[in-house]
């Protein structure tokens, strides 16, 4: 069963790390359509999460995958906002909000660790 997890979580990650790298070219692959417009930041949103999900389904903590989601999501985002040129109401508090949330979960992994060397 643990293998099977692990081959999942591998496949699903690598997979999306290819939909957040070039999302187009795999939406191309996947649907027969490359993406455009506003579906390109989303697919690499999603491509974030499932990421996440690979490495939350890893033997191991999935708070670490929660972390690691709030984290890419902060630098996506935020990249966006500043180099992408897309913005609205609602960028700059998830941005924020996301922040705070990878701090916290950060801080979370670090005792975590720290009551695993205890």
């Amino acid at each position: 069963m643990k293998s099977a997890l692990a081959f999942a979580a591998i496949g699903q990650a690598v997979t999306e790390f290819a939909l957040m790298i070039a999302p187009s070219h795999v939406g191309q692959l996947l649907l027969g359509e490359q993406l455009a417009g506003v579906a390109i930041p989303v697919a690499r949103v999603a491509g974030i999460a499932l990421i996440a999900l690979g490495v939350a389904c890893w033997p191991g903590p999935p708070l670490l995958g929660m972390m690691i989601y709030g984290a890419l999501v902060t630098l996506c985002l935020a990249y966006l906002g500043f180099a992408g040129g897309l913005t609205s109401v609602l960028l700059w508090p998830a941005v924020i909000l996301h922040a705070i949330l990878t701090a916290l979960l950060t801080r979370d992994v670090a005792r975590m660790r720290y009551d695993l060397r205890q």
